[in-house]
C-alpha cells in the first residue's frame, strides 16, 4: 500500500545505541514518553514521584513501548528552564530505576550535556536532543564519548519563542535541508551515521498548517538516510482539526501514528501506547502497513 516514490528497501532499518542496537520491521518502534516535570503540556505533575514515575514506565513497556524517553524539563511553548542540578535531580535516579527493572532502552530527554552525562552513568542509551545537539557544545562529543544513540530535532527558534510568528519559504523542503545537513555536521564531528535519528520536530516553530504538512511528507525524511522519528502525540494542532480544546486526543494522536506508519517512519514518539499500538496493528492486519493482509492462522484460536 506504500506508494511513495522511495523504496522502502531504502529506509534505514538499523538504530545503534549505546549498547545495543535497535532493528526496524514492518511496524514503528513506540518510544513512551515519561515526563518528570510539573509543567509538561499535557501530563506535567503526574509522575513528579520517582516511584510513580518508575511505575509509569513498566505500565508503558506492558503496553508495547519499545523505548522510554524520561525527561526533565519542559519543551512546551513559553516553558521556562531549569538548572542542571534539577534537572539531574529529577531524571537521573528514574533512569536508573528503570533500567534495574526493564531491559527496554532508556532515551534521556535533554539538551544539557551533563544532564546527558549523568543519565547515560545511570543506563540511557540514548540522547534525544530538541535542540538537534546544537546548544551545549559539549553534546556532541559526549554522544562520541558513549557511544549513545542520538536524536536531532529540527526547532526553529527556542521554547520562549518557536510559536510566536513560524515562518519558512517551503516548511518541508527547508527542515529536510537543515537535518541534511546536521546529520553531516554530527558526522564531521565524528559520530557514526548508525546512531543518528531525526526528527522534524512537530510542534517546535511550526504553525498547524507546517506540522500537517510535515506529516503529509513524512517520507521524504527517508531521504537522508538515518531513521526517522515524529513526536505529535497531544499536540495543539491535533485539537485544532478536531475542533475543541477540551477534547480527548489520544484517537486523534492514533489516527496520525496509522498514517506515519504507513510511510514507514521508524519511531512515534507519544504517551498514549496502548491505544496507538492497537491503531497501528489492526491498519497492519488489513495490510494497511504494506499490503500484505494478516494470516490468522498463525495468531492460533482465540
Amino acid at each position: 500500500m506504500r506508494d511513495f516514490d522511495n523504496s522502502l528497501s531504502e529506509t534505514a532499518s538499523v538504530w545503534q545505541l549505546r549498547t545495543r542496537e535497535l532493528v526496524f520491521g514492518r511496524i514503528p518502534v513506540l518510544m513512551g514518553i515519561l515526563n518528570v516535570t510539573p509543567d509538561s503540556f499535557s501530563d506535567g505533575g503526574k509522575f513528579n514521584d520517582p516511584g510513580a514515575a518508575v511505575d509509569q514506565a513498566l505500565r508503558l513497556v506492558e503496553k508495547g513501548a519499545g523505548i522510554i524517553d524520561v525527561g526533565g524539563e519542559s519543551t512546551r511553548p513559553y516553558s521556562q528552564p531549569v538548572s542542571e542540578a534539577e534537572e539531574i535531580a529529577r531524571t537521573a535516579p528514574v533512569v536508573a530505576a528503570i533500567v534495574e527493572r526493564t531491559s527496554v532502552p532508556v532515551s534521556i530527554d535533554t539538551s544539557k550535556a551533563a544532564v546527558a552525562r549523568e543519565c547515560i552513568q545511570a543506563g540511557a542509551e540514548i540522547i534525544n536532543d530538541v535542540t538537534g545537539l546544537e546548544a551545549d557544545p559539549g553534546m556532541v562529543p559526549l554522544a562520541r564519548e558513549t557511544g549513545a544513540g542520538v536524536c536531532a530535532m529540527h526547532m526553529q527558534g527556542n521554547p520562549q519563542t518557536m510559536q510566536d510568528r513560524p515562518s519558512y519559504q517551503d516548511a518541508v523542503r527547508d527542515i529536510l535541508g537543515y537535518l541534511r545537513s546536521r546529520r553531516d555536521s554530527l558526522q564531521q564531528q565524528g559520530l557514526k551515521r548508525e546512531k543518528i535519528c531525526l526528527d522534524p520536530g512537530i510542534g517546535f516553530g511550526k504553525t498547524h498548517q507546517h506540522n500537517l504538512e510535515l506529516i503529509a511528507s513524512a517520507h521524504r525524511f527517508h531521504e537522508i538516510g538515518c531513521p526517522v522519528l515524529v513526536g505529535h502525540s497531544r499536540k495543539g494542532f491535533l485539537a485544532k482539526i478536531i475542533g475543541s480544546p477540551e477534547a480527548d486526543r489520544a484517537a486523534a494522536t492514533a489516527g496520525v501514528a496509522v498514517e506515519l506508519a504507513r510511510q514507514g517512519v521508524q519511531v512515534i514518539r507519544v504517551h498514549d501506547v496502548d491505544v496507538v499500538q492497537d491503531a497501528i496493528r489492526l491498519f497492519e492486519a488489513v495490510g494497511g502497513i504494506d499490503g500484505r493482509l494478516l494470516d490468522m492462522n498463525s495468531l492460533g484460536s482465540s
